[in-house]
């Protein structure tokens, strides 16, 4: 039995065998998610032929301190944003082995949205050595914490596969 939705285990299971065929290794930068992505992909046998490592950043300290994140990016944009994603995408890259890699910042709620920053906004972002990092801004709405998180679950996987098919 699988921790995991099957269209999750499915795209998962699809990642660790493209991936294993093409070379590539993943590391993930998490906020939000707190490791789930790297939980999915990490569920299917062979992963660890594809998955180099995952950082949970769930404070700003973290982001700063494990993935590289300026404290000026922080400070002018916030933790959710584009810049700050792309920069934990970045910096997951530069610590690690990996050759793609997808990050991820949101606001799962119930509670810390604001007017300007609602719940159910996630920031993601993709980078792959060689290659211009991807973003995506996701407004899930207020569709609860776990459906929020299970979510940008999906969304990353769909952009590990976009970028692992960037040649």
């Amino acid at each position: 039995m699988s921790l995991w939705p099957n269209d999750i285990e499915d795209t998962a299971r699809k990642i660790v065998a493209d991936f294993t065929e093409r070379g590539l290794l993943i590391a993930t930068a998490e906020s939000c998610t707190a490791g789930l992505i790297a939980g999915a992909i990490t569920e299917i046998s062979g992963s660890s032929s594809v998955f180099d490592r995952g950082f949970v950043t769930y404070s700003n300290e973290a982001k700063r301190e494990m993935i590289g994140v300026a404290n000026a990016t922080l400070k002018a944009h916030g933790a959710v944003s584009r810049p700050t994603a792309i920069e934990m995408a970045e910096g997951a890259i530069g610590n690690s082995a990996a050759n793609i890699s997808v990050a991820v910042t949101g606001i799962a709620g119930p509670g810390g949205g604001s007017e300007e920053k609602p719940v159910g906004l996630v920031h993601l972002a993709a980078a792959r050595r060689g290659h211009e990092t991807l973003h995506r801004e996701m407004r899930y709405g207020d569709i609860g914490r776990s459906a929020v998180r299970l979510a940008t679950v999906r969304t990353a996987l769909e952009m590990l596969i976009e970028l692992s098919e960037a040649d």
